[in-house]
C-alpha cells in the first residue's frame, strides 16, 4: 500500500508518532512519503528526553522513505538553505495525494 502522510505539527509526541507510524509502515514493506508543512518543517530540531523525533526521522531515511517539505514554509521559518530533505511545493502534495492509496495526517 502506498501511504502518503502529511505532519503539521511540531508538537512532540505527534511528531515522535507520525515518523514511528511511517517506520511501521515501511518495515511492513508498504511505501511511504512524508510531507511537512508549517511549523512542521522544523520538526528536525525538536529536542525532548522522550520523544526523540530526529532519531525517527533518520531511521525514516534510513528505510527509504521520502520526506519533502515545503518550501514556502521553510522560506517563512527561515531554513530553505538548512533543510536536510526535499524543497518542495503544493503541487507535490497534491502529487503525494493522488500518489497514496491513504493519507494520514498528524
Amino acid at each position: 500500500m502506498k501511504l502518503g502522510i502529511i505532519l503539521e505539527t511540531m508538537e512532540p509526541e505527534k511528531a515522535w508518532n507520525a515518523f514511528r507510524f511511517a517506520n511501521t509502515a515501511l518495515k511492513k514493506e508498504h511505501e511511504v512519503k512524508v510531507f511537512l508543512m508549517g511549523e512542521a518543517v522544523e520538526c528536525e530540531n525538536i529536542e525532548h528526553p522522550r520523544f526523540k523525533v530526529k532519531e525517527e526521522m533518520n531511521k525514516f531515511e534510513d528505510l527509504m522513505g521520502e520526506l519533502l517539505a515545503c518550501g514556502t514554509c521553510l522560506k517563512s521559518s527561515l531554513l530553505d538553505e538548512a533543510s536536510s530533505c526535499a524543497i518542495s511545493t503544493m503541487d507535490d502534495c497534491v502529487k503525494v495525494v493522488e500518489w497514496a492509496d491513504k493519507m494520514v495526517t498528524f
